[in-house]
């Protein structure tokens, strides 16, 4: 069969396409090199501790000399237990990637609160992420797919939330001064954030850290 594409269309529609792209955390280097034999990635980006110890720097150079001839693959450093900051991290790097990108996420390997960060960060980016995998260590073959679940907020709860993390409100009465909500919303919408363990109000009005996340 003729086709009436060249060469350079079809390099053309590559670039359209764009590249696959796989975040993961990593620890063990099994479930990041499954998961690339899986997935086939353009891009691997891994997440490593801020200090990594011998381990973790022996899992990298596993994983550099198995794949770094074949893909790009690159690293960057985040917070180990803090999770608003490796979801900040987390969110910024799928940011960086180029919008015809499609971006993939392992969790699978790493600190348990890295992974919960990505996990986090993949919901704040629900529109940016393809999908989530998970590899059961007792069955290592498996590839579990999580839902892509997503910070579903109204225009009201999300200024009531930038409001709340740029200031230092005592109470919905002083956040009501001064933001451009009826008071009837005002106090619906806190209450739905309150529920959705967005927002805390027993000590002024805070974020939690979902509520952080939810802000990414």
């Amino acid at each position: 069969m003729e086709t009436y594409l060249s060469s350079k269309c079809f390099e053309e529609m590559g670039e359209t396409m764009g590249k696959k792209v796989l975040i993961a955390t990593v620890y063990n280097p099994d479930p990041v090199l499954l998961a690339a034999t899986k997935l086939g990635p353009d891009r691997l980006i891994l997440l490593l501790d801020e200090k990594p110890d011998r381990e973790q720097d022996k899992a990298l150079k596993l994983i550099q000399d198995s794949l770094g001839k074949v893909i790009e693959v690159k690293t960057v450093k985040c917070a180990v237990y803090d999770v608003v900051k490796v979801a900040s991290k987390c969110v910024e790097i799928i940011d960086m990637q180029p919008k015809e990108d499609v971006v993939y996420v392992n969790i699978t390997s790493g600190r348990k609160t890295k992974a919960i960060g990505l996990l986090f960060a993949a919901y704040a980016r629900h529109d940016r992420v393809k999908k989530i995998a998970y590899n059961p260590e007792e069955d290592k073959g498996l590839v579990v797919y999580l839902p892509r679940l997503s910070f579903k907020l109204t225009e009201s709860q999300k200024k009531i939330l930038e409001y709340v993390d740029a200031g230092n409100y005592a109470s919905i009465k002083e956040l009501s001064e001064k933001i451009d909500l009826s008071t009837a919303m005002l106090y619906r919408a806190i209450d739905e954030l309150k529920d959705m363990d967005l927002i805390s109000v027993e000590d002024g009005l805070k974020l939690t850290d979902a509520g952080k996340i939810a802000r990414l």
